[in-house]
């Protein structure tokens, strides 16, 4: 896909960084190389770096955060809270090395208050934090095609929205610091619950023999499709590969933060503190990198299922059977 050159309103020449280059991160950063000449690229993870730089010609290694530090923008793509205050904050951190005008953008999936306390901290020292996590996956990562829900000081976000764009579908403002993390969050609860829903659904009918594409087929013409029935299912559950490119730890990690959300409005969600329950077992159940349709496979052998989803159905059961 072919990404036209971006320029960053107000900044000529912008100088922009990537800090993060896992399973998403590589591919957004990709995305940012075709649009930004001279991106500068660091993971703590040399190997990934080499292949990147390896890839993508025009952009130039960090050995460290160190050499961010002249950067007008500087993009995390950060597994968690704790890591990105780990390279935002501290004498060697971003908010040390960036000067004042300068805007860190968070795409990773952080839990919102602490995104709105590390938005003040950046404050104090003239930078502007956004946090801009992403929904779509890795194959559409690749595909400049993601959804991006965006928090922070409006014109920040106007600063960073070009460079948004070159890997987005949709940029979708959410509102203040924390509020595009709180909406993933929330819209991932969703996701989660779609996936144990579909499977749940989709196992009974295997016991009782329905044909596995055919039931899959009634739910997607029918009102019970969603995103799990419509492009996971058949692709990474029916094919037993697993592969979504998302991991079943990862999922969970996003799912505690919605629910940690909702308990610090004062509200308890029901199904979503069951789901909670459900997510936490599975994954302690399956090896730690486990993708996330993998949860299909825990589920298999907690309901009990003889059939499992993908594998042929002769036939209803007979109330004998």
């Amino acid at each position: 896909m072919s990404i036209a050159p971006v320029t960053l309103p107000g900044v000529a020449d912008a100088r922009v960084g990537s800090v993060g280059l896992g399973a998403m991160g590589s591919p957004i950063a990709h995305n940012f190389s075709n649009a930004i000449p001279g991106l500068r690229v660091f993971d703590a993870n040399a190997a990934a770096v080499d292949r990147f730089v390896a890839e993508n010609p025009s952009a130039v290694r960090a050995n460290g955060l160190a050499d961010l530090a002249g950067c007008d923008v500087v993009v995390l793509s950060l597994p968690t809270s704790d890591i990105v205050d780990a390279v935002v904050l501290g004498d060697e951190g971003l908010l040390a090395l960036l000067r004042p005008g300068s805007v860190v953008v968070d795409m990773g999936s952080s839990v919102p208050a602490r995104t709105q306390r590390l938005a003040e901290l950046a404050a104090q020292r003239g930078v502007a934090l956004v946090d801009a996590p992403v929904s779509g996956g890795v194959a559409r990562a690749r595909e400049a095609d993601l959804a991006v829900m965006v928090g922070g000081d409006a014109h920040a976000v106007e600063r960073v929205r070009p460079l948004l764009e070159a890997t987005a579908r949709e940029v979708i403002v959410v509102g203040p610091a924390g509020s595009g993390h709180a909406a993933k969050a929330l819209n991932n609860l969703l996701a989660a619950s779609g996936l144990v829903a579909a499977a749940e659904a989709m196992l009974v009918g295997a016991e009782f023999g329905i044909d596995q594409a055919t039931l899959l087929a009634v739910i997607n013409a029918g009102s019970g499709r969603n995103n799990t029935t419509e492009t996971k299912y058949e692709k990474f559950v029916l094919s037993r590969s697993f592969a979504s490119g998302f991991t079943a730890q990862l999922m969970r990690k996003d799912v505690g933060i919605a629910l940690d959300l909702a308990r610090e409005q004062g509200m308890t969600i029901g199904l979503g503190e069951e789901l909670g329950r459900i997510w936490n077992e599975a994954t302690e159940a399956l090896d730690p990198g486990a993708d996330q349709t993998e949860v299909v496979r825990y589920l298999e052998g907690a309901l009990g299922a003889v059939r499992p989803v993908g594998e042929d159905t002769p036939g209803p059961k007979s109330p004998r059977e």
